[in-house]
């Protein structure tokens, strides 16, 4: 037997990146190479779900729809190897493997090794990849603030509104009226640095903190920046030739010896070039995770977006418990701007998947499971505890009034076709070789299993274990509906049992 080869992590690394495109002027780099020892799981943290997509490939989703013309180069380190795998290969992305976590700094230096410097002149955006409520809207809105403005380099910052003991983010430091004795009035406000919480703990408090930006020095209580409220989204824009310059001169003379992003602010200002930072529309897309607690937050608050899109389009009977796939979502909206009154409900822990296509007047009853392409006709009602998958390349469809009732179970490749009905405790199988196919007015109830069988029209099935069947009506028969009752296959390995 040959042992199938394990490539390594620079091999993977190789094979799913896509060539860096020099004519595309703006790259947005993700930082995902941290496993998150406080989420304490086997996971990689960039690999936890929000709301059913990997926070990682939610932030690269973002920089993609809105940034649009991009390369993307994502940042991997531990668990790199699933990391990738989750992402896939894409176009204009590429993977820079951090081997050694030594901070954000260093992460942003092995990122820009993916670029040809000599060739390139564009704007670098830097996200970090736990940032999963970050939106499209927010990192368009992030390039604009940066294109309009004469900064070299911007922050996006945010507010902190709970117990200032809690914030553990990094503080942004400006100008300030009463310090800024020698520096230009234009200074006023302007970002002078970043200090990292445990770098303000470890400061004398007896002490004014001082530090020195173009020139003017300015001081600080220890107090006063541990108050402050503003923090560091890890969220950045960059001119790339002053990145160029610069993003090797950072220092890890810091608490914990790491080569800081944050200190890329400093070398800007004394090197003479301008740092701005704003701030998003909405603070919670600057939400990121480092425990499940935080992680639960966030995927409630994706759970009360998506119900506040619905809540006035279709019916939910509870907004705590549902799930509707982002992309189904976003067809439902296009149905309702063409006009259409759709009249779909969808009942307490009921799951739709990605790959569902509701229909008009569809119902799915409590605890309904969708997963995988599934098609619905017209008028279509499941109820409760059903469960409809498929595997990707098969699909299932359902055709205008198909009523599924309590605990039904498809699987696979099946179609069923119009006006027909399934009553309690029915399975049925398709597979690639062997679709199941229901006809028109067909009704099937009872303990009934079917795999990769057809049955045509007007067919009545009860108590009946159908495999690879064709059941059609006989010639001569003037009945509507013909009847199938207790059909069992011939037994098989009757040798093997016997009575105790």
């Amino acid at each position: 037997m040959i042992e199938k080869k394990i490539p390594s992590i620079k091999e993977m690394v190789t094979e799913y990146s896509s060539s860096f495109n020099t004519e595309r002027n703006e790259t947005a780099v993700i930082l995902a190479a941290g496993h998150g020892k406080r989420i304490k799981s086997n996971t990689s943290k960039m690999l936890h779900k929000i709301w059913e997509v990997p926070t990682v490939e939610r932030v690269t989703n973002a920089c993609q729809k809105g940034l649009n013309n991009s390369n993307i180069i994502i940042v991997v380190g531990i668990k790199a190897d699933d990391v990738m795998r989750g992402i896939g290969k894409r176009n204009f992305t590429s993977f820079a493997y951090q081997e050694v976590q030594n901070g954000t700094g260093h992460a942003l230096q092995v990122a820009m090794e993916n670029i040809p410097g000599k060739n390139y002149d564009g704007t670098v955006y830097v996200f970090p990849g736990d940032m999963g409520l970050l939106d499209p809207e927010t990192v368009r809105f992030f390039k604009n603030e940066f294109e309009k403005s004469d900064a070299d380099m911007m922050v996006l910052t945010g507010i902190f509104d709970g117990k200032i003991e809690d914030n553990y983010y990094g503080r942004i430091v400006r100008v300030k009226n009463e310090n800024a004795k020698g520096s230009k009035l234009s200074d006023l406000n302007k970002v002078i640095e970043i200090l990292e919480y445990k770098d303000i703990l470890n400061l004398d408090e007896k002490k004014l903190y001082s530090v020195q930006s173009k020139g003017t020095k300015y001081k600080f209580s220890q107090k006063e920046l541990i108050d402050n409220r503003e923090f560091n989204s890890g969220v950045y824009a960059f001119k790339f030739k002053p990145l160029m310059e610069l993003i090797d001169k950072i220092q890890s003379n810091n608490v914990q010896k790491e080569i800081y992003l944050t200190d890329l602010i400093a070398l800007f200002n004394n090197s003479g070039y301008n740092v701005e930072a704003v701030f998003p529309k909405d603070q919670y897309v600057l939400m990121g995770f480092n425990n499940k607690s935080v992680l639960q937050e966030m995927n409630a608050i994706a759970k009360k977006m998506v119900y506040n899109k619905l809540k006035d389009v279709i019916t939910i009977d509870d907004p705590d418990d549902f799930f509707v796939d982002e992309s189904v979502v976003e067809e439902i909206l296009n149905m309702d701007a063409d006009g259409k009154i759709l009249d779909i409900k969808i009942c307490k822990g009921a799951y739709v998947g990605k790959g569902v296509k509701l229909n008009l007047n569809v119902s799915i009853g409590k605890n309904v499971l969708l997963k995988g392409d599934i098609h619905f006709g017209k008028n279509v009602t499941l109820h409760e505890n059903t469960q409809i998958t498929c595997f990707y390349g098969q699909s299932v469809q359902l055709n205008d009034y198909v009523e599924i009732f309590p605990g039904n179970i498809i699987k696979g490749n099946v179609s069923i076709g119009a006006n027909s009905k399934l009553e309690s405790w029915v399975r049925i199988t398709g597979s690639d070789q062997y679709p199941a196919r229901i006809g028109n007015d067909v009704s099937i109830k009872g303990t009934t299993y079917i795999f990769g069988s057809q049955i045509e029209d007007h067919i009545f099935i009860e108590q009946s274990v159908l495999i690879r069947k064709k059941v059609s009506k006989p010639a001569g028969i003037k009945s509507e509906i013909y009847t199938v009752k207790y059909y069992l296959p011939a037994p098989e390995g009757e040798e093997a049992v016997r009575n105790l």
